[in-house]
């Protein structure tokens, strides 16, 4: 079996899941486990309709005098919701953080298959992707945080994992969602990426594969498609690239996980995002900086930011008092050692008692989210760090 093999696979599994399922995340696979599930949706002021799923309660309800402080899960690249729920109950994030007392709510990012609705374009409109991860912390982050605020009353605690860091982060900087935010939680936290060691990605960044999608009038990044699939069989046909197992060749060598749990997770993921979003991260990778989509001359960007090159984001303007937990692997090849130090260098102002640093040295990427025993490496600390602030 090789990649030909693996992406066969793949798209069996999303013309599947493209027919079927419509009965949302709660009834296909938070009720079935034993937990009380809500579905909500949300529009953002761009017009994206996202999709939200709650568990109010754990398996055992909690006390009527206990206040169940609001947790919101932000899944990463090319994921959707459903994976902080594929492990057992007592393995997923999502699950043990509801049993554990917390009002759990779940996002799925536009584009993805819960959240493929906008108030006037349809996704086979190329305008509906026409966005990059600036979008996410624009609109969505900002939406997701009063949404979750109005529904409950209370300041929102954030979990994100890899792309769902970066976007809460650069939506930090930027004054947003952050007067809402209790504290927030930064699982392989993605910002500085020009030391990942992943072979795939920086071969397909350095191939400029999602700028020759973009050429090729591909607006939708869905590797079902047969012509990036194509694109992605000749990136495979590098003898550095082992596509045997991709999952490995693009998160690195993850220590813990179930055989059993990985069928599962790629009979949900991967999911779709935007080609632009993919060429704003091979962008960031070339130019080792976290700033805005570059629209590829000066002119063009003079039109969206006044000014002939990409605005950055300063890390360094999140709020000093709100309390920040980040764990990350010594195996991890997208969320590198290298560039999270520098990420945590440039908070170095932070107040040193509101961050948390947790580093597991055997954890790459995927572990994050399926280990076996991440509720005891990371999801207790973490519990640790929610109930503290």
């Amino acid at each position: 079996m090789g990649w030909s093999w693996w992406l066969g696979s793949v798209v069996c599994i999303l013309v599947a899941i493209s027919h079927g399922g419509a009965a949302g995340v709660c009834e296909e696979v938070i009720k079935p486990k034993g937990y009380q599930c809500q579905e909500h949706t949300m529009t953002t002021k761009d017009g994206y309709i996202l999709s939200l799923q709650r568990i109010s309660q754990g398996r055992t309800p909690t006390p009527s005098n206990h206040t169940r402080q609001p947790v919101l899960l932000q899944h990463g690249l090319t994921m959707d919701g459903v994976s902080w729920l594929i492990s057992p109950p007592g393995e997923s994030l999502a699950f043990v953080l509801a049993d554990n007392g917390f009002d759990v709510w779940i996002s799925n990012t536009r584009g993805t298959k819960w959240s493929r609705k906008h108030t006037t374009l349809d996704p086979s409109d190329p305008g509906f992707w026409a966005w990059s991860w600036d979008e996410l912390a624009e609109y969505d982050i900002p939406a997701l945080f009063e949404y979750v605020n109005n529904q409950t009353g209370k300041k929102v605690n954030y979990v994100g994992h890899s792309l769902g860091t970066l976007i809460a982060l650069a939506s930090f900087s930027q004054g947003k969602a952050a007067n809402l935010t209790r504290s927030a939680a930064f699982l392989s936290p993605i910002a500085y990426l020009s030391h990942m060691t992943t072979p795939l990605v920086l071969i397909a960044s350095r191939t400029m594969l999602g700028q020759l999608a973009i050429w090729m009038g591909i607006a939708e990044f869905n590797i079902a498609l047969p012509a990036l699939k194509a694109l992605v069989k000749g990136v495979c046909m590098n003898p550095h690239i082992d596509c045997f197992n991709m999952v490995s060749a693009i998160t690195g060598k993850n220590c813990c996980l179930n055989s059993s749990t990985i069928e599962l997770f790629l009979q949900y993921e991967p999911q779709s995002t935007s080609t632009r979003n993919m060429v704003h991260l091979a962008q960031m990778i070339k130019n080792g900086d976290v700033a805005k989509y570059d629209y590829g001359n000066p002119n063009e960007n003079m039109i969206h930011y006044s000014q002939s090159t990409p605005p950055k984001y300063n890390m360094s303007n999140i709020p000093r008092d709100l309390p920040l937990f980040f764990s990350h692997g010594g195996y991890d090849a997208l969320s590198d050692v290298e560039d999270v130090n520098l990420l945590i260098a440039h908070l170095d102002s932070h107040d040193k008692d509101k961050i948390t640093i947790q580093f597991v040295d055997n954890y790459a990427h995927v572990d994050f989210i399926l280990s076996v025993n991440a509720k005891q490496v990371v999801y207790e600390p973490l519990i640790d760090f929610l109930k503290r602030h």
